[in-house]
C-alpha cells in the first residue's frame, strides 16, 4: 500500500493513500485522546497529522528495511505531537482539509468503551483489532463475490468459538449440510481466515520472519486482559 502510495501513478497513490487513511486512523485518533487531548482537539490533531505526514511525504522514510510499519507509524505521530503541533505548525481547527475520513460521533462511540490502557497500549490493542477487522473484510469479500454471504454470516461466530463448543449439527442444519459437511465449511473458514490475516501483516512489514514475529505480537497483544 505504501509503496503504491509513494511510487505509482496518481490515480493508484490516491486510492492507496485513501485506502491507508480509512484502515489505520482510529488508532492513531485513540493514541491521541489517551495522550489526555479534548475530544476535539484529538479530532484536529490527527487530521493535522495527516496533513503533514502527506505534505512533508514521510511515507517515504517508510521503507521495509526500518522496521514494522506499525512502529513507524506511531514513532512519526509522537514526533508530531512533540514538536510539529507544540510549535504551532498544525491547521488551526477547522482550516484545513479534511484529509482522514473521520467520523467524529463514531470516533467517541468507539473511544468510550475502550479499555484502561495507556497511549502506546491502546494504540497497539487497536492497531491488532485494525488488523484482524481488515482480514475479515477480506474474507468477507470472498464469500461474497461467491453469492456465499448468508454462509458467511452463520459461520462467522465460528472462527473464535473453540473447537469442542461448535454446534455443527445446529450449523449444518442452518446451512442445509450435514453435521460432517458443516464441520469442513469451518475448518476452510478458519483456515482461508488464518491465510487472509498473515496477508494483511504482511502488507505492514518486511519478510517473512517479520510477519511471523509480527503474527505473535499481534496475539499476545489480543491475548493481554483489557
Amino acid at each position: 500500500m505504501i509503496v503504491a502510495a509513494r511510487c505509482g501513478p496518481a490515480s493508484e497513490a490516491d486510492a492507496a493513500l485513501e485506502s491507508f487513511c480509512r484502515a489505520y486512523w482510529y488508532p492513531l485518533y485513540a493514541y491521541v485522546r489517551r495522550s489526555g487531548h479534548a475530544q476535539a482537539d484529538a479530532q484536529d490533531l490527527t487530521q493535522a497529522f495527516f496533513a503533514r505526514l502527506l505534505e512533508k511525504d514521510w511515507l517515504s522514510e517508510a521503507l521495509p528495511e526500518r522496521g514494522r510499519f506499525r512502529s513507524f507509524l506511531l514513532m512519526a505521530l509522537k514526533r508530531f505531537l512533540a514538536k510539529e503541533w507544540r510549535r504551532g505548525a498544525a491547521r488551526k481547527r477547522g482550516g484545513g482539509a479534511n484529509f482522514v475520513p473521520l467520523d467524529a460521533a463514531d470516533a467517541e462511540a468507539r473511544y468510550a468503551v475502550e479499555p484502561s490502557l495507556g497511549p502506546d497500549a491502546i494504540f497497539e490493542r487497536r492497531w491488532a483489532m485494525t488488523i484482524l477487522d481488515r482480514a475479515l473484510g477480506r474474507l468477507a469479500d470472498e464469500y461474497a463475490a461467491a453469492d456465499r454471504t448468508v454462509e458467511f454470516e452463520l459461520l462467522k461466530p465460528h472462527l473464535t468459538a473453540a473447537r469442542g463448543e461448535i454446534p455443527y449439527e445446529e450449523t449444518g442444519a442452518a446451512l442445509g449440510l450435514n453435521p460432517g459437511a458443516a464441520r469442513v465449511a469451518v475448518h476452510r473458514l478458519r483456515k482461508r481466515f488464518r491465510e487472509t490475516l498473515r496477508q494483511e501483516i504482511a502488507e505492514t512489514v518486511a519478510d517473512a520472519a517479520d510477519l511471523e514475529d509480527e503474527l505473535r505480537h499481534l496475539v499476545q497483544i489480543l491475548g493481554q486482559r483489557a
